[in-house]
């Protein structure tokens, strides 16, 4: 599902549906925006009225730019720790798809000596 946008008319009349009482899990269901979107949305138009809810796309104001964050760390440096992570990631992969490979190849062998142990049992009684 990609980003929606929303306008900031759009958005104050949500709130305002909101604020007269509506509830908020009709809203979301008839609109398919989160519940958490919308009461964000409501608790801004509280705060700030429309002007809370006239910001456009992007970062929220007061949110920091994570790669910023990361002061003297140079974008070279922040690039190979992230590849460095990603490798770790998928070593983890690798030794969690190997234990699946040879439990799989276990439980498939067990199931194919049971197999040729011997008939299975009758439910019928002999004599009768």
């Amino acid at each position: 599902m990609s980003n929606r946008t929303f306008t900031p008319e759009f958005r104050v009349e949500v709130a305002k549906r909101i604020e007269q009482g509506e509830s908020v899990s009709r809203i979301h269901h008839e609109i398919g925006i989160k519940r958490s979107v919308l009461y964000r949305w409501r608790d801004a138009y509280r705060k700030a009225g429309p002007a809370g809810l006239a910001r456009t796309v992007g970062r929220p104001p007061g949110v920091p730019n994570p790669t910023a964050a990361k002061a003297g760390v140079s974008a070279e440096e922040a690039l190979r720790q992230q590849i460095a992570a990603l490798e770790r990631r998928v070593g983890q992969q690798t030794v969690q798809l190997d234990f699946f490979k040879r439990a799989f190849r276990r439980v498939k062998e067990s199931g194919q000596r049971s197999a040729n142990a011997g008939a299975t049992a009758s439910t019928r009684r002999s004599g009768k």
